[in-house]
């Protein structure tokens, strides 16, 4: 999944023009990142016809064409036409664990006739790249893929092993590439922390770099049902007490409830250092609500964005209806289905409990479904933070790094509740890409830049010295 980064309301900042120090060196890294990701664009990787381990295959076969051992190449096929890719390039201490960079393969199902261009071929125009997963998530794949390659060519020997991961069904599929890895194959991710999608640049109107975002945590999915029951009848001898009203009193409370204000280190350093960014109101609003979460002007003002103010709480929202088993019944049985996304310090129990005290006294019971997985947030280390700051103020002069939360789901969960920190982090500058959408797009220069950004801060925390070619 990938997340928007556009902002709505902004103070205006200088957009960088960043020609890369290398430029000359960085030519023919370009080329191979293109060819990578123009390859595994055109493999139909969905779900009802697609094949991950097609590509896990390709992607595989081109790091062994660049030397790379079959026993630091590996292919695990977890489902049929399911693949996964674990590649790593060896470092010379065996004391630091290594760091994993995550990126899946699988991409959202695309139909060629909801599409004005073919969406399994890649196509390059007035500055843009076009297909099926060049947002989400094929762009990180191909750069992780061609950073190891060039370090690997120019000899670079870091002091921890550093691995790549191409994993399938992120997008809601059955058979989770990294949930399998790490049930079946653990020390293939044995790291210390992971670079996953969820962060990048923040885009204001006129194309203006606003922010760097790195995703340091994620709210939880969890589902509730919210069911109310009656012996019917007959419907032409109504009574008050019916089912399908009880529901909808309840659903009406639901939507009118909102869960108390509760930061984390993530969303406190989140308002901190986006009140820097936006219009003067708003800002001096942020810095109010994380100096006092309580403070109820400050958190109305912040909340009247619906983004924001997904960030200051845990959200429910009532998203499917079932109710009545004929016309000329009064109803037996009524559902709402409600989908929850929970603060990663809170948990589905304390949830379920504000749900029943929120639609009380309706005549409606709450049932939680398959409980949530845990996800707590990775720390903000000085050491890393650092380093994502220093490469970023090296290539977009002035944009501030903002820690964030994610409120969708990306495969960090998995690795955050194995007690693996992620952090979305990419240096991709884009804007709207119609993830998920018809003609998805990227910016060719905001590829190509994050493809250097990855590669200078790749190199910086996995430490090591060796000649740039």
């Amino acid at each position: 999944m990938r997340v928007l980064r556009v902002a709505l309301v902004l103070a205006p900042l200088l957009v960088p023009s960043f020609i890369g120090a290398q430029a000359g060196a960085r030519t023919k890294w370009d080329s191979l990142a293109r060819s990578i990701f123009k390859e595994l664009v055109e493999i139909n990787t969905q779900g009802s016809n697609g094949s991950t381990l097609a590509a896990a295959q390709a992607m595989a076969a081109r790091l062994k064409a660049h030397g790379f051992p079959d026993s630091d190449v590996v292919v695990i096929e977890n489902a049929p036409k399911k693949g996964n890719l674990v590649a790593r390039l060896r470092g010379r201490s065996t004391t630091r664990k290594p760091i994993l960079l995550l990126s899946h393969i699988d991409v959202v199902e695309a139909r060629p006739e909801d599409w004005t261009l073919p969406p399994y071929e890649f196509i390059e125009k007035d500055g843009t790249f076009y297909g099926r997963g060049v947002a989400d998530d094929k762009d990180e794949g191909a750069i992780g893929l061609t950073n190891l390659i060039r370090m690997k060519s120019e000899g670079f020997v870091p002091d921890r092993d550093i691995v790549v991961a191409l994993t399938a069904d992120e997008e809601g599929g059955p058979d989770n590439g990294v949930d399998y890895i790490l049930k079946n194959h653990p020390a293939l991710f044995d790291v210390e922390y992971a670079f996953n999608e969820g962060g990048g640049g923040r885009i204001g109107p006129g194309g203006k770099y606003v922010s760097h975002d790195v995703q340091a945590s994620e709210k939880k999915f969890q589902m509730f049902t919210l069911e109310a029951t009656n012996p019917g009848g007959h419907s032409s001898v109504p009574v008050r007490d019916n089912a399908i009203t009880e529901l909808a009193k309840a659903l009406v409370k639901l939507g009118e409830f909102d869960f108390p204000v509760h930061l984390n280190e993530v969303t406190s350093a989140y308002f901190s250092r986006l009140a820097t960014t936006v219009e003067p109101e708003l800002g001096a609003a942020m810095k109010g609500v994380v100096a006092n979460p309580k403070d109820a002007k400050a958190v109305e003002r912040v909340s009247r964005d619906p983004r924001f103010n997904s960030q200051l709480r845990t959200t429910c929202v009532a998203t499917m209806l079932d109710g009545g088993h004929a016309q000329n019944a009064l109803p037996q049985r009524a559902r709402g289905q409600v989908n929850c996304r929970i603060l990663p310090d809170e948990t589905p129990q304390y949830v379920m409990g504000m749900l029943e005290k929120a639609i009380a006294p309706a005549k409606v019971k709450v049932v939680m479904g398959d409980e949530a997985r845990n996800s707590p947030p990775s720390p903000l280390t000085k050491e890393l933070m650092g380093e994502i700051e220093r490469v970023t103020k090296d290539m977009f002069p002035n944009v501030p790094v903002i820690p964030t939360m994610s409120t969708g789901a990306t495969d960090g969960v998995y690795l955050r509740s194995s007690k693996i920190p992620t952090y979305g982090v990419s240096g991709l500058f884009y804007g709207d890409t119609f993830s998920h959408g018809m003609n998805e797009r990227i910016p060719v220069k905001g590829f190509y830049d994050g493809l250097e950004f990855m590669y200078r801060l790749v190199r910086g925390v996995a430490g090591g010295k060796a000649p740039i070619s």
